[in-house]
């Protein structure tokens, strides 16, 4: 990892304060996502996997996410502080693997408001996990504890596949887009590409790799999600619904073919 000094120290904040909540519970921390893949873009987060040994307590759990609070910021808001995304999981619930898999705590900016208010997510299953476990095995950085191939098992193909579905199935009607459109557009390239290789890729890698294939009204689409990603363009998006509802129906169809 290569990365600026302000992401670095945010990165060492981060694991300090992790490491003083959860003492002898913790067995490792792991780095992966955009820090992994090419490097953090403008906008990105520093995404943390965390495993644990036991369900966390009650006190545990309130002094973890208020305490993150004060080291992450909403994306594009602070020269100091990048979004962080923190996911908890216990070993012994994700070991031996089974479908679905349950999430003990996540943390992340767009949860902001119900941490300030003292709501967090009870612990419950996750399907998305198998994407971020498979992700962490294929690349991903040990801050603490083994390497994630030596400590998680691979995800089967058919849990993964079964994970895109229902994350497919979230995006039925143009009130399920807004507000996500970027978002929304680079991860159906994501999963495109994963349904094609069997691996996964960055977002601005998967939508270089799907662009040469769509028809030019959706390539340049996905074009300008992917320079904004990259910080280089700011899109209108609330303009743009009616080509984005016509993409993510043509590209989830596709998509939805191959898996049939």
């Amino acid at each position: 990892m290569n990365e600026p000094p302000c992401a670095q120290k945010q990165l060492q904040s981060a694991c300090a304060l992790i490491e003083s909540v959860l003492g002898s519970e913790l067995m490792a921390i792991h780095l992966y996502g955009s820090a992994m893949d090419g490097g953090l873009k403008p906008l990105s987060d520093i995404d943390l996997l965390v495993t644990v040994r036991s369900p966390l307590r009650d006190e545990q759990r309130h002094t973890l996410m208020q305490k993150l609070l004060a080291i992450s910021a909403w994306p594009g808001t602070s020269e100091i502080y990048r979004a962080l995304e923190v996911t908890v999981v216990v070993w012994s619930q994700i070991v031996p693997w089974h479908f679905p898999p349950v999430r003990e705590l996540q943390f992340g900016e767009w949860l902001r408001d119900d941490i300030t208010n003292g709501k967090y997510e009870p612990a419950q299953p996750d399907p998305d996990l198998a994407i971020l476990l498979t992700k962490a095995r294929q690349n991903s950085l040990p801050l603490r504890g083994k390497a994630a191939c030596e400590l998680f098992e691979a995800v089967p193909e058919n849990d993964l596949l079964e994970t895109f579905r229902q994350t497919l199935a979230l995006w039925s009607r143009a009130d399920d887009l807004k507000g996500d459109e970027r978002h929304i557009l680079l991860t159906l390239a994501r999963i495109g590409y994963s349904v094609e290789t069997g691996k996964i890729a960055a977002k601005d890698e998967a939508a270089a790799w799907l662009r040469p294939q769509l028809p030019e009204a959706h390539a340049k689409l996905l074009e300008e999600a992917r320079a904004e990603y990259l910080g280089v363009v700011t899109v209108d998006w609330a303009e743009k619904m009616p080509q984005v509802a016509a993409f993510v129906r043509d590209v989830k169809k596709a998509i939805q073919e191959k898996m049939a």
